[in-house]
């Protein structure tokens, strides 16, 4: 008995040991303390429109070694080189005739075994690449596959997984599996990049979807759903470039031009958690149409058609940026019950040189026709094909309809483009399961460029002066949630939380080797009472001791540094770190509303202004040659 006593008294003093709080107070922390600063679209010379404009040189190892952090020789024979690694990378080479360029370069015995790919070979060696180009591009918007050989696609998918995969170093560098869905209906963007979790053993159980096979987005999550059955891996898509859909990427009906209902906004929702919201070719955030009291909102606007095309409805404009698909979202949420548009926010380059190169004073252009040089800022983003390239009596009417007639065609110059952007993500580590998991949950936000640290929390139970506090994410992730999360109608611990307003904890650090804050903002959206939707902007922090006025705006710019003929600026404005406590004072508590946050730099030069020094050339006044790199978080939701 004594023995069983004995035993009994050390068990419960075992306990208690365990049970006691350590000394330690990281001990017990489980929430992310990392962020980690990737690129999920960056094109290789696999791509068939990469590789048709002139990328024969930047493959996939290059992509990869450029990514983290590698010196690599560019098409037109200089040394380029990231000024710092990024921590993940998604090769996102077009699904439609995936990596069929390269077999072309290599005379890949699988591919010449087709004729069609005995005759693009013919084309290539007569350096007649347009020609190529030209009738791919042509069965794209046919919608029809050119080369009709599962042999090509399994060859191509098993390469682009063992790539992957051999660049793939948990901890240090993480190289996503996945491939871009490129439905391109009318000429209008329907893009998607799709991003694999797992390795090998579950990505090739299966082979891509393109959009030759079906153009409509419910037939790529329908793929999606099949591979996770098929494998029990994960998967998810994220579209792109929504401010040249021409209003498609957020209607508000299906492909089949039905009324959204509760299944579709279910599948969507679980399928696209995440939107690609600023890259080189625009930025999709807002527009000043649909947020004339946003001064900001008119950044590196895209102001156009897809494809070159004029004549841009001011009625699509609701439906291809984010802020009012954010708040449709609400509405439709209200209808059906399910919000269809509850994504998070990310940025990522588009580069078709496989450069991922988002900085202004690194910029290495959308294409290889565009790399550094002298007269690239004028270089036409169309070239003029060849009469020969593609017989019109081959082209569909619906197709003809969009590029004549009423639909004038208009030229882009490489000066438009945008140096942006980066994705920004929370996790735990830096591995695919731990930053896929991030995405999922969408504790995210994007950057137009610089590496600036940004966090943000709401809840019901935020003080003034806890934004001041040193363990900020502690707290934050105790008492609220994290961008991308929601806010019901009760606290976490019970209360109901609409006898207050909500609250919210923000904190952004400058890119250490980068521009001075100017301000930190939060824009609500909400639906009110009658359905109505809207949106306001609160100046929530400031630097260089402004103040807002009653509306919470400040009116007095941060002014400028920039010396442009230099391509200088100096950080003697701004700030290098802004916090903020901020509680809505107009918050009601039957509308459904979202905040997210946006960090904004003091200006500095645009990537054109680096030209213009490096090169000794004179652009005129319409190129603009300052900007203001901004970042923007995924919302966080409240819903009564």
């Amino acid at each position: 008995m004594l023995f069983v006593h004995a035993l009994v008294v050390l068990l419960l003093f075992a306990a208690s040991l365990a049970q006691a709080e350590s000394y330690s107070p990281y001990a017990g922390d489980d929430f992310p303390r990392n962020v980690y600063f990737g690129d999920t679209h960056v094109h290789s010379s696999w791509s068939a429109d990469a590789g048709n404009m002139g990328n024969r040189r930047i493959g996939p190892d290059e992509v990869y070694r450029f990514a983290r952090g590698e010196t690599v020789t560019a098409h037109n024979g200089e040394e380029v080189r990231l000024k710092r690694p990024l921590d993940f990378l998604l090769l996102s080479d077009h699904a439609e005739y995936l990596g069929v360029m390269n077999m072309l370069d290599q005379d890949d015995p699988v591919l010449l075994a087709t004729e069609t790919g005995r005759r693009w070979s013919k084309w290539r060696k007569n350096g007649e690449h347009l020609k190529v180009f030209g009738e791919f591009g042509l069965a794209l918007l046919q919608g029809v596959d050119a080369i009709r050989s599962e042999a090509v696609e399994e060859t191509n998918w098993s390469r682009v997984i063992a790539n992957a995969d051999r660049w793939n170093d948990p901890g240090r560098f993480t190289a996503f599996i996945g491939y871009e869905w490129t439905s391109t209906p009318g000429g209008d963007n329907l893009h998607r990049n799709v991003i694999i979790a797992d390795d090998a053993r579950y990505a090739g159980q299966v082979v891509p979807t393109s959009s030759i096979k079906d153009p409509t987005p419910e037939s790529l999550w329908a793929w999606m759903d099949a591979y996770e059955e098929k494998t029990g891996g994960r998967v998810l898509a994220i579209p792109h470039n929504s401010n040249v859909s021409g209003g498609l990427m957020f209607a508000l009906e299906d492909s089949k031009g039905e009324a959204i209902d509760r299944a579709y906004a279910e599948e969507r929702a679980r399928r696209e958690p995440l939107v690609e919201v600023t890259q080189y070719k625009g930025d999709s955030e807002t527009h000043p149409f649909v947020s004339p009291n946003d001064e900001f909102a008119d950044y590196e606007t895209w102001d156009r058609g897809a494809l070159g095309r004029a004549g841009h409805a001011d009625a699509s404009y609701e439906f291809e940026y984010a802020r009012p698909a954010l708040k449709n979202g609400l509405a439709l949420e209200e209808a059906v019950g399910v919000n269809p548009f509850k994504f998070g926010l990310i940025g990522s380059t588009d580069a078709h040189t496989g450069l991922a190169a988002g900085g202004e004073d690194n910029y290495w252009g959308k294409s290889t026709r565009t790399e550094a040089a002298a007269a690239r800022w004028s270089t036409p983003l169309f070239p003029e094909p060849p009469e020969d390239t593609v017989d019109p009596s081959d082209v569909p009417e619906d197709v003809l309809h969009q590029f004549a007639g009423e639909t004038e065609q208009v030229q882009w110059y490489e000066w438009e483009m945008a140096a942006s952007g980066y994705a920004a993500v929370w996790a735990t580590e830096n591995t695919r399961a731990a930053i896929f998991e991030a995405m999922r949950r969408r504790e995210t936000y994007a950057t137009t460029g610089p590496r600036m640290t940004v966090r943000f929390f709401g809840g019901f139970g935020f003080e003034e002066g806890d934004e001041d506090t040193p363990a900020l994410a502690r707290l934050g992730y105790a008492k609220g949630v994290p961008m991308g999360g929601d806010l019901s109608g009760a606290d976490r611990d019970g209360a109901r939380g609409w006898k207050r307003a909500p609250t919210f904890l923000v904190a952004a650090l400058r890119d250490p080797e980068g521009a001075n804050l100017d301000r930190v903002q939060i824009v609500k959206g909400w639906l009110d009472d009658d359905g109505e939707k809207h949106e306001r902007i609160y100046d929530v922090a400031l630097s260089d001791d402004r103040e807002t006025d009653r509306k919470g705006r400040a009116k007095t710019a941060v002014g400028s540094t920039v010396d442009v003929e230099n391509a200088t600026w100096k950080n003697t404005i701004g700030a290098a770190t802004l916090t903020a406590f901020w509680k809505d004072p107009d918050f009601a508590k039957d509308e459904r509303a979202f905040y997210y946050v946006r960090v904004i730099e003091i200006p500095k030069p645009r990537w054109t202004a680096y030209d213009a020094k490096h090169f000794g050339v004179e652009m005129p006044d319409e190129v603009p040659m300052t900007t203001q790199d901004r970042a923007y978080t995924s919302p966080i939701w409240y819903t009564p």
